[in-house]
C-alpha cells in the first residue's frame, strides 16, 4: 500500500514573527510614557523579555538614579550627556538602551556595526565587554572588544561579524584606516563613555578622524563623572538638542557620600617611608596606590617586592604588554585583601569590588583627576577612605577641590608608626644593578611629569629638593636631569637679556631727559644784542609798510616756554626692545626640517656629479635613467599616481641602454680575460728563456782556480779549463803557503752543455781502433765469447 506524501503547513513561524511586530510595536509606544520618578525597579522600564531575564539573572533589580533618568531618553532616540558621579551605575545606562534599540530593530549578525562604544582604557574596554556579555546572554546579537595588546589578524577577520563593537580609539581607527571589512555606514548608536577623557587633548587628532568616518545620522551618548560641557566637543560630534541628565548636579558634594576624604603633607624624600610604613599598617586591607608615570610603579612595586612587607604587591600601567594587564585587573577584583600601584589608566571606570583605601602618592592633574581617582572606592553606597599627599609646593590644588565641592580635611603623621627604610633601599640597590637603573629612571620620570605639568602654580619643578629625593629612593648619587639643566640654563639667560634690555632703555631715557634739559638751559640765556635789536625791529607796529614781514616774524618765532620730548621715537625704541624681548630663539633645525626642506627645493643628496674635459656631466648609466623620457617621467613623479603606459615605455627606452652596457660589460670582462692569457703566456715563455740562459747563472765571485790550485798542466783536459781565470804566467807567490783541497772539476753550465754536444757528435761516428775491418770484427767476436 502506497501512502502520499501530504505537504503541511506550518504556520507558527508566522505567528512567531508577527508577535515579535507587536511585541517591539508596544514597547515603541510605552517610550513615550516613561515617568523617571514613577520607575523603582527595571520591570517598570518597557524593555524586552530577554534584556530583562539577563539583568534578573545577574541581580540587577533597582535602578540607580542616572539609570532612571537616562534610559528613558536614549530609548526614543535622543542624544544624552550624562553625568554623575563614580560608581552610580553609568554603564548600565547606555548598555541596556544599546540592547534595546539593536532588539527593536530586528538587528541580526549578518548586518554588520549597529553600536560603536568607545573607552579611553582597555580595562575599562574589557570591564564594559564583560558586563554586556552578562546581561545580553539571551540576545543574539555578536559583540567585539577590539583594544591594543590583542591579535590583530584575528580581529580583521571577524570584525565585519560584530553589532556591537566595545573599543580603544587607537586600535578602532587603525581598523578604519586599514581593514576593508570594517563597515559603519549603517551604524545606530555611539557611545562614549568616560567621554571628557575620549575629547580631550590627548585624544583629539584620533577621535576627530574616527568621527568623520561615521554617519551623521547617528544616537550618541555621553557619560562621565566630570562631563564636557565644552561647545566644541559638541560640535565635533554633531549632537542635536542633548539632554544634559546631571543627576548629583545640586548635590552637596561631588564624590559619593561614603568616601572620607583627607589629605596629608609630605615632604618629597619622606614619601617612600611614609608609603611604607602606610602599607604595614594596613596589611589587612585592599589598598590602591597612584602614582604620576609608569617608571615610578615599576620602581616601587620591584623594591617592596624585595623588601617583603607582609601582603600580595600588584602593579599595572601602560607599558606591560597586554596579557599581564589583564591577568592584574582579575588578580586584583579576586584578592580580598592586596596593594595595587597604579599610573591613572586604573582611574576611570574601573570597578574593584571591596577596595578599603585609595592612596594617592603623586599630586593629580587637576581636581577632576582627583575626583576619578578616588572614585575607585566607595562605589554603589558602599563606604571607602581617599588619602591625598602633597608636598608643601602643591597646596595651591586645595582651593580647586574646594571649588568643585570636594569635602577634604588635614590629617598628620604619627611619627611614632613611621619608618625609614632608606639605608636598606642603598643596600639593596648596591647589591643589584639592574634595580638601581629602575630607580634612576623612576627619579627621572617623577621630575619630567612635574616638568610638564600645565598648572604651574601647583607644580613648580623648582621647589624640588632633588637630591633628598634621590637618596631616598636609594641613591648615593643623584642621576643627572638634563632637560632640567637646559630649562634653568635658558631661564637663567631669559633672565640677564630681560636686565640688560631694561638697563639700556633706561639709559637712553637718561640721555634723551639730559639732552632736552641741556636744550631748555640754552633757550632761556640771554640773547645777543644783535639779534634783540632785529626782532624789536621786526615788531615796529606803526610803520605799515613793514605789516607783511610783522606777520611773517610773528609765525616763525618758536615758543619757549615748552619742553616737548619726542615721545613717538623713545615709543618705537620700547616697542623694539619688547619685541626683541618676547621673539624667541630660533630653534636649531631637526633632521626631519633639513630633509623637508630639501625635498621641498627638489635637492637630491648623496649625489655625486663627475665632469669630463669640456664640462659636461658624465652620467653612470648603471644608477641613473638615461633617456630624456625617463627623466622627465622622474621630475613629474610629485603630481601623484603612475601612468602605465608611459612608464611602459620609459621602461622600453632604459631596456636598450641597459642591453648595451651589459654588452660593454661582457666585452671588457672577455678583454680581460685575453690580457691575463696574454700575461701568463709571456711569462711562461720568460721563465723557459731564464731556464735555458747561459748567464743565468753568475760565477763571478768564485775564486780563480788558479790561485788556489796553482797553474794547470799542459796535458790537463780541455774540459777542465776555467774560462774566468788568469793567465797561465799569473801565479802568486804565496800559492805555496795555501791549504789546498783535493781537486774537483768545476764544471758550469756552459762546459756541461758543450761536452754533452760533443758525446752525441761523437756517438754518431766510427770509432777507429787502428785495425782492420776483418780484425775488429775478430775482437768483437772474442769479446761475446768472453
Amino acid at each position: 500500500m502506497v501512502y502520499k506524501k501530504r505537504k503541511i503547513k506550518v504556520f507558527r513561524s508566522k505567528k512567531k514573527k508577527e508577535s515579535i511586530d507587536v511585541v517591539i510595536s508596544k514597547l515603541k509606544e510605552s517610550y513615550e510614557q516613561i515617568d523617571p520618578n514613577a520607575i523603582e525597579k527595571f520591570e517598570h522600564f518597557p524593555l524586552s523579555a530577554p534584556t530583562l531575564k539577563g539583568l534578573k539573572d545577574n541581580k540587577y533589580f533597582v535602578p540607580t538614579e542616572i539609570q532612571r533618568e537616562s534610559i528613558g531618553y536614549s530609548l526614543r532616540g535622543e542624544d544624552i550627556l550624562g553625568a554623575a558621579k563614580t560608581g552610580s551605575g553609568k554603564t548600565l545606562a547606555f548598555l541596556i538602551p544599546v540592547l534595546e534599540i539593536l532588539y527593536c530593530n530586528k538587528w541580526n549578525r549578518t548586518e554588520g556595526l549597529a553600536a560603536l562604544i568607545i573607552t579611553p582604557t582597555r580595562e575599562l574596554a574589557y570591564q564594559i565587554f564583560e558586563t554586556l556579555r552578562k546581561i545580553g546572554i539571551h540576545h543574539d546579537f555578536s559583540a567585539g572588544l577590539i583594544i591594543g595588546g590583542k591579535d590583530l589578524k584575528f580581529e580583521r577577520k571577524r570584525l565585519d561579524q560584530c553589532n556591537i563593537m566595545i573599543c580603544t580609539p587607537g586600535r578602532l581607527l587603525q581598523h578604519m584606516d586599514e581593514n576593508p571589512l570594517f563597515d559603519c555606514s549603517n551604524m545606530l548608536v555611539l557611545v562614549l563613555d568616560e567621554a571628557d577623557r575620549c575629547l580631550d587633548m590627548g585624544f583629539q587628532q584620533t577621535m576627530n578622524s574616527i568621527i568623520e568616518n561615521l554617519p551623521p545620522e547617528r544616537q550618541t551618548l555621553l557619560f562621565s563623572a566630570t562631563q564636557t560641557k565644552s561647545v566644541k566637543d559638541l560640535v565635533r560630534l554633531s549632537l542635536s538638542n542633548p539632554h544634559l541628565i546631571s543627576v548629583h548636579e545640586d548635590s552637596e558634594h561631588s564624590t559619593p557620600s561614603g568616601l572620607v576624604q583627607s589629605y596629608m603633607v609630605c615632604d618629597l624624600h619622606d614619601k617612600m617611608s611614609l608609603l611604607w610604613s602606610f602599607i604595614k599598617n594596613h596589611l589587612h586591607h585592599k589598598v590602591l596606590v597612584f602614582m604620576s608615570s609608569c617608571k615610578q610603579v615599576k620602581y616601587f612595586y620591584e623594591i617592596l617586592c624585595k623588601l617583603r612587607p607582609g601582603t600580595s604587591l600588584l602593579a599595572l600601567y601602560g607599558t606591560m604588554h597586554q596579557t599581564k594587564r589583564m591577568a592584574v585587573y582579575e588578580s586584583f577584583s579576586r584578592k580580598q585583601r592586596s596593594v595595587l600601584f597604579a599610573t591613572d589608566i586604573a582611574a576611570r571606570g574601573l570597578d574593584f569590588p571591596a577596595v578599603n583605601w585609595v592612596v594617592q602618592l603623586d599630586c593629580p592633574e587637576n581636581a577632576n583627576e582627583y575626583i576619578h581617582r578616588a572614585g575607585r572606592t566607595a562605589r554603589f553606597q558602599k563606604s571607602g577612605e581617599s588619602l591625598l599627599v602633597l608636598l608643601p609646593s602643591e597646596l595651591a590644588i586645595l582651593k580647586q577641590l574646594e571649588n568643585k565641592k570636594i569635602p577634604i580635611s588635614e590629617i598628620k603623621v604619627n611619627p611614632n608608626k613611621l619608618t625609614s627604610i632608606q639605608r636598606t633601599l642603598e643596600a639593596t640597590l648596591a647589591k643589584d644593578h639592574i634595580l638601581k637603573e629602575s630607580a634612576q629612571r623612576a627619579f627621572v620620570s617623577y621630575i619630567k611629569s612635574v616638568f610638564l605639568m600645565k598648572d604651574k602654580s601647583v607644580f613648580d619643578v623648582s621647589a624640588l629638593d632633588t637630591d633628598s629625593f634621590a637618596s631616598s629612593l636609594g641613591l648615593a648619587i643623584p642621576p643627572r636631569v638634563r632637560f632640567l639643566q637646559k630649562w634653568k640654563k635658558a631661564k637663567e639667560a631669559k633672565k640677564k637679556e630681560k636686565d640688560t634690555i631694561a638697563q639700556t632703555i633706561v639709559e637712553d631715557l637718561n640721555e634723551k631727559l639730559n639732552k632736552s634739559s641741556d636744550s631748555e638751559i640754552s633757550d632761556n640765556e640771554p640773547e645777543p644784542q644783535a639779534y634783540q635789536s632785529s626782532v624789536k625791529d621786526s615788531y615796529n607796529f606803526h610803520d605799515d609798510d613793514n605789516s607783511d614781514e610783522e606777520n611773517d616774524d610773528l609765525f616763525t618765532v618758536k615758543r619757549k616756554d615748552h619742553n616737548i620730548i619726542e615721545t613717538d621715537d623713545f615709543e618705537d625704541e620700547v616697542e623694539l626692545a619688547t619685541d626683541t624681548l618676547n621673539k624667541k630663539k630660533k630653534k636649531p633645525l631637526t633632521k626631519a626640517a633639513v630633509a623637508k626642506k630639501m625635498i621641498k627645493k627638489q635637492i637630491k643628496p648623496n649625489q655625486k656629479t663627475v665632469f669630463d674635459e669640456t664640462g659636461e656631466a658624465v652620467l653612470d648609466k648603471a644608477k641613473t635613467k638615461v633617456s630624456q623620457m625617463a627623466r622627465d617621467y622622474e621630475n613629474n613623479s610629485d603630481k601623484g599616481g603612475i601612468d602605465i603606459e608611459q612608464a611602459k615605455q620609459m621602461l622600453r627606452e632604459e631596456d636598450v641602454f641597459d642591453r648595451q652596457l651589459f654588452r660593454e660589460k661582457v666585452k671588457a670582462k672577455h678583454r680581460e680575460e685575453k690580457r691575463k692569457a696574454k700575461e701568463e703566456a709571456k711569462r711562461a715563455e720568460m721563465e723557459d728563456a731564464s731556464s735555458s740562459d747561459e748567464a743565468s747563472v753568475d760565477l763571478s765571485w768564485l775564486p780563480d782556480p788558479d790561485k788556489v790550485y796553482g797553474k794547470r798542466d799542459s796535458g790537463d783536459s780541455e774540459d777542465d779549463f776555467d774560462p774566468n781565470s788568469g793567465s797561465e804566467s799569473e801565479v802568486e807567490d804565496d800559492s805555496s803557503n795555501i791549504h789546498r783541497p783535493p781537486k774537483r772539476k768545476l764544471l758550469t753550465n756552459k762546459t756541461n752543455i758543450k761536452k754533452r754536444r760533443k758525446i752525441e757528435e761523437d756517438s754518431d761516428e766510427p770509432v777507429d781502433t787502428g785495425l782492420s775491418l776483418m780484425e775488429d770484427e775478430e775482437l768483437v767476436l772474442k769479446m761475446l765469447d768472453v
